[in-house]
């Protein structure tokens, strides 16, 4: 195959990057945005019997009982869907990379139904996993209804993924940027192609149909009033910066303690361990709605209380606003550490943002007392938001954009930029791996690692592209690169040549699809 058909293969794959990413971002406006719709109507539903059931406590153990119920019904979601188990970040992700498989209409409904049953009970769950993991759904959906190649298809995974996180947050730039922070690591045409046009179509779908539903096309924290920040207020900020980066390695280890503690709940048959599992996190949810709603729900409301200053939130018990605001975020610490511990079918991103929102909040009580402007109340809400979440996740770049696209506002960019830049050192100090990788990680760390022989194809896609630039299947690991009689190290810079024959390890859930992949991405597979 000479250069000429290179080329035009090259055309080839971008036009079905294109196109049927296209198609895949207007499914995914539409089922997303209808999702968002029904999670606020549920969550203000589910805030209103919270209330109902305070004023009117002989009511309260059919909460219980209720909460009983929607365990079991998670309980058996999980046993016939394992894969909905989680946030929903680390199986995307899996799935975008090669390293996971999952029957995509099952994953679609089935995210669809959870996450909604989990926000109805209460739980501190947001929609952004769901809505992330129903675009990788749809992105899977639409590659084997045309019958793409794996390589097609996990580029569409990642489209529709993107596409899915910027519709349910309204930010298109940090759905694109999630496309190379989070899921490849690496910008490649490729990678930009598919994530920018599933995006772009999604959000314009949801900027349609948002206000026919009743959802507003503006920024999640449009009610935080933001003041021009001076040098007088980076002081504060980095100290909260510290403090709430603290805070997140807490969640961080937290997490993972109540992973190793969920693991040792067996019983006999799956459907009867994952009921089990999920009576803990359904009941402290009940608890604490009913302690401080504040601490429950995606944190949706939450946030739109602090705006302002916190000068909407509900105290309990006739207390100082700083009481409620801590109790608020204990609370909300403990309910997300069990949530991501226990694999809760929901996401932890919407309450992360509302734990670091609220200890800015509870934060600038404090620091008003010692000599910070008042003012600066909500823009040091959103600064310890972003914290908090870079602290835990490790997505610098993703927070910095996403800070500008939650707010629409960019006056506080270099107080949000110092801050992450603090959050990412104390996550070095504590030397902490993003927590949705490591997740991922302890999905695939059963499955052992196997070595496999390739020839690069001649006139094939990645003859001249180096090594860092392929997408490997599996997240394959490249050990040597013969050309000719010649070893080459096998630096991410080396640039392949047609011919060049390689040995890779990975660690393959379906043979039949990790030789295919390795098929479609390099060429010939030796004995």
């Amino acid at each position: 195959m000479d250069k000429t058909a290179e080329k035009q293969t090259g055309k080839t794959v971008g036009l079905q990057i294109v196109g049927i990413g296209a198609l895949t971002g207007g499914f995914v406006g539409v089922v997303v945005t209808l999702f968002n719709c029904l999670a606020e109507m549920t969550e203000a539903f589910t805030r209103g019997y919270y209330e109902y059931l305070l004023e009117h406590p002989a009511f309260i153990p059919l909460l219980f009982l209720a909460l009983l119920l929607g365990a079991v019904v998670i309980g058996g979601l999980l046993r016939a869907i394992p894969v909905l188990r989680g946030s929903g970040f680390p199986q995307t992700e899996g799935a975008a990379q090669g390293l996971l498989r999952f029957k995509w209409y099952k994953m679609l409904t089935g995210a669809f139904a959870a996450s909604l049953v989990c926000i109805f009970f209460g739980l501190s769950a947001g929609g952004e996993g769901p809505s992330l993991m129903m675009g990788g759904a749809i992105g899977d959906g639409f590659s084997t209804i045309f019958r793409r190649n794996a390589v097609v298809r996990r580029y569409l995974i990642t489209g529709g993924a993107c596409a899915g996180l910027a519709v349910s947050l309204n930010a298109p730039l940090t759905g694109i940027v999630f496309a190379y922070e989070e899921t490849h690591k690496r910008f490649t045409p490729e990678v930009f192609a598919c994530s920018f046009t599933s995006v772009v179509v999604a959000v314009l779908i949801r900027s349609v149909l948002a206000p026919c539903i009743g959802l507003f096309n503006r920024p999640l924290l449009h009610h935080f009033v933001l003041e021009e920040t001076a040098v007088d207020f980076l002081p504060y900020a980095l100290l909260a910066a510290v403090i709430v980066s603290v805070a997140g390695m807490g969640l961080y280890f937290l997490a993972l303690l109540a992973k190793k503690l969920f693991k040792k709940i067996k019983c006999r048959g799956q459907f009867a361990t994952w009921t089990v599992r999920m009576l803990i996190p359904f009941l402290l949810a009940g608890v604490c709605g009913l302690i401080c709603f504040s601490s429950a729900g995606s944190g949706l409301l939450f946030l739109e209380e602090l705006g302002g200053g916190a000068a909407e939130l509900k105290t309990i018990f006739s207390s100082p606003i700083w009481v409620t605001l801590l109790v608020a975020v204990i609370l909300r610490l403990v309910q997300v550490a069990v949530n991501l511990g226990g694999e809760v079918p929901c996401c932890s991103s919407l309450p992360m943002f509302a734990l670091g929102a609220g200890m800015g909040a509870l934060l600038s009580v404090l620091f008003t007392k010692i000599g910070m402007n008042p003012a600066y109340a909500d823009t040091l809400a959103v600064v310890c938001l972003c914290t908090f979440f870079a602290a835990v996740v490790k997505a610098p770049f993703t927070a910095i954009i996403m800070s500008m696209e939650l707010t629409g506002s960019f006056t506080f960019l270099l107080p949000v930029v110092l801050a992450v830049a603090v959050s990412y050192l104390v996550g070095f100090l504590f030397r902490t791996e993003p927590i949705y990788e490591k997740f991922l990680e302890e999905l695939v760390e059963e499955h052992e690692r196997e070595k496999m022989t390739v020839r690069v194809r001649v006139g094939g896609m990645m003859a001249g592209r180096e090594i860092r630039d392929v997408l490997w299947p599996d997240s394959a690991l490249v050990l040597h690169v013969l050309r000719g009689e010649e070893e080459c190290i096998p630096t991410g810079d080396l640039q392949l040549e047609e011919g060049d024959i390689l040995t890779l390890e990975a660690r393959p859930l379906d043979e039949r699809e990790y030789l295919a992949a390795l098929r479609d991405t390099v060429g010939e597979i030796l004995p």
